[in-house]
């Protein structure tokens, strides 16, 4: 990514509101991230079965008119709700409020993204923080 977004644009998802003390802000690295979340049902969407990124042709169009709008933001100055990610019943990585953000940044070549992550799962994401 020729000019990634700065840490200073990312505020707090308005999905944790009332909620905050029971969640962690970090950095995590997209690449692993990526290769847990490969194992998630809703992964098809927007990964190849090698993992990838699908290009914007190869999503189903209501990816990626998403994917679009969501390049738009991240192409503007405004703010970006950071991504809420857990661990999912399947121990694989899970992305809640904010997926199509992170998976759009992770598509433009953004190497580690700003997250919440419930403090629960801090343990878990050991091998996911920058």
């Amino acid at each position: 990514m020729s000019n990634p977004p700065s840490s200073d644009r990312f505020q707090d998802n308005p999905a944790l509101k009332g909620r905050e003390e029971k969640f962690v802000t970090l950095e995590i690295k997209v690449v692993p991230v990526l290769a847990s979340w490969q194992e998630s049902i809703f992964a098809h969407e927007w990964l190849t079965p090698h993992g990838q990124i699908k290009k914007m042709s190869e999503m189903a169009d209501k990816v990626q008119l998403r994917r679009a709008e969501i390049e738009k933001i991240i192409a503007g100055q405004g703010p970006l709700d950071r991504p809420v990610l857990g661990i999912g019943i399947l121990d694989n990585v899970e992305i809640g409020s904010g997926k199509d953000l992170f998976l759009s940044l992770a598509a433009l070549g953004m190497a580690t993204i700003p997250v919440h992550i419930p403090k629960s799962h801090e343990q878990d994401f050991r091998m996911f923080i920058r």
